[in-house]
């Protein structure tokens, strides 16, 4: 269940599958992760409300799930899902704390995946996730997005994660969309929408 939870709030998307990506050229790219970095450098806070839809070859149907998703400079990050369940989970101080509809918990993230994973959503909001030794990036783009395709280096990531893509709008500083295919092929969408940037946020919503 913890391990479903963290990597599905890693992936987001809509409509991604029907896009024509061609790869940006060596310029190109180079101008986007420059862009990206020196815009992203002024955001302290990121507030976005979520869809996640997950997909698994032995369910007939999609699982869709509603909430909240809380960012803090340096590394603070909250993902709380509304509906149609309660479940929290809240990365700060190198620790995973949970609630689960009540039932509270915390974890160890200190060299496991967890720590990685959270490392990579919040290197989304500052620019410094291009540069992470985790992960080989590749670019591509579409008429709507750029795109910044991640592929695990470790065996370690490998056993969870084939990759993950992370969505920004033209013109815009954040991300969007992020899609995660795990290695079992199961794939997790999650796309935000009414974010809010360096608005400031209640330290409630980092407590459980």
């Amino acid at each position: 269940m913890i391990k479903n939870i963290a990597f599905g709030a890693f992936l987001l998307v809509s409509g991604f599958f029907f896009a024509q990506n061609t790869a940006m050229t060596g310029a190109e790219a180079k101008a986007f992760v420059t862009r990206i970095s020196s815009e992203t450098q002024q955001i302290k806070t990121l507030q976005s409300d979520f869809t996640q839809t997950k997909k698994m070859d032995f369910l007939d149907k999609n699982i869709v799930t509603y909430g909240k998703m809380s960012l803090k400079s340096p590394n603070m990050l909250s993902w709380k899902y509304i509906k149609p369940y309660q479940y929290s989970i809240v990365f700060k101080d190198n620790k995973i704390f949970i609630n689960d509809q009540g039932k509270k918990s915390s974890v160890d993230a200190k060299s496991k995946t967890f720590e990685k994973i959270n490392k990579l959503i919040v290197g989304s909001s500052n620019g410094k996730m291009f540069n992470d030794p985790e992960f080989t990036v590749t670019y591509f783009k579409n008429g709507n997005y750029n795109i910044a395709k991640f592929i695990p280096k470790s065996a370690q990531l490998l056993k969870y994660i084939k990759q993950i893509e992370l969505h920004f709008p033209k013109n815009e500083t954040t991300v969007s969309q992020v899609n995660m295919t795990e290695a079992s092929g199961d794939t997790t969408n999650i796309l935000f929408k009414n974010t809010k940037i360096n608005a400031p946020i209640p330290a409630s919503e980092f407590s459980l």
